[in-house]
């Protein structure tokens, strides 16, 4: 099999395509012919040698793929060969093959195009696992998405409208913004521009926002603190400002609000499965239905992996990247 491999920490060029050993399958696991693999901001940490894979899982990056089941484990009673799925990985997605467990698999629908499918299972479990499932957004209730063109972004909106929620979200440009707008967000705000603080609250009736999910981190958290609802949740998936978080605690304690840090990929095998069963309960209809679409920004080959990196890196990108094999 081929698979995008970092030799040595570093920039884009540090992707090489490469020959590695075919992936050994246990009972529980599918093995999947890739179609597309999903390009995420983890993949560029551990290129650049700051985010490895877990133990177990391939060394070379990617955090979701889709494609055609062409053998099934012992155990396996979720799927059979020739099943189109996408699944979530712990790592190996750059790759023409991938071996995961069950669990973490989905069937995709007939209506949906399977390449496009590559950009559904990191951003949607992202978003549901920290918006829904832990910081429990409600119908009516405000959702603040920082970063609102990006893949998360975009999933972002489209999951809280689904579920009646109100959405504000902050991007650089007028174009991002637009596409932010069609997709259902309300409040646009150009951070560059505009106090999201001020915004949020003056759309809000200056309660502010009752969750708000932040891929700034550090560099966003005494901000984040001004324009959360009391009693909201402030769910960092991120440090994209690559800065400390300094904010006043009693600010926080006088909004008697959580601010609440997560990862996805370090979570346990279980803890995982359980986000895809929700999924799959919760949001799979709405992918069957047509009612949500992945924003698909662009699609690059494996040899062309350097270049979709670097268009995420630039931030010029919006909704997903995917690279095919």
């Amino acid at each position: 099999m081929r698979a995008i491999i970092v030799n040595s920490p570093g920039g884009p060029e540090a992707l090489t395509l490469s020959t590695v050993p075919d992936l050994e399958m246990g009972p529980d696991d599918i093995r999947i012919k890739v179609a597309a693999a999903g390009v995420n901001r983890a993949d560029i940490m551990q290129r650049e040698g700051h985010y490895p894979s877990p133990p177990g899982s391939p060394e070379w990056p990617g955090l979701e793929v889709s494609g055609v089941v062409t053998e099934v484990g012992d155990d396996v009673t979720r799927f059979g060969v020739g099943d189109r799925v996408c699944a979530l990985l712990p790592g190996g997605g750059y790759a023409t093959e991938v071996v995961v467990n069950q669990g973490l698999a989905l069937l995709v629908p007939l209506s949906m195009d399977l390449v496009d499918a590559a950009a559904l299972p990191e951003a949607l479990a992202t978003v549901w696992s920290n918006v829904f499932m832990s910081a429990e957004l409600a119908p009516g209730q405000t959702l603040l998405v920082h970063g609102g063109g990006s893949g998360i972004g975009t999933t972002a909106i489209q999951l809280a409208r689904l579920m009646e929620a109100r959405v504000a979200v902050t991007a650089g440009s007028a174009e991002k913004l637009a596409v932010c707008e069609r997709l259902g967000a309300e409040t646009l705000i150009n951070y560059r521009e505009q106090d999201f603080v001020a915004e949020v609250k003056a759309a809000t009736d200056g309660r502010g926002a009752d969750v708000i999910l932040d891929i700034m981190g550090g560099g966003y958290a005494a901000r984040n603190i001004e324009a959360v609802a009391v009693n909201g949740t402030i769910m960092v998936i991120a440090n994209q400002s690559n800065e400390p978080a300094t904010f006043e605690p009693m600010r926080l304690m006088q909004k008697r609000a959580r601010y609440w840090a997560t990862t996805l990929r370090a979570r346990s095998l279980a803890e995982r499965i359980a986000v895809v069963r929700s999924l799959e309960s919760a949001v799979w209809p709405w992918i069957a239905s047509g009612d949500f679409r992945p924003v698909v920004d662009g699609r690059f080959s494996f040899a062309n992996a350097a270049d979709a990196q670097s268009r995420l890196e630039s931030s010029a990108h919006v909704g997903k990247i995917v690279l095919v094999p």
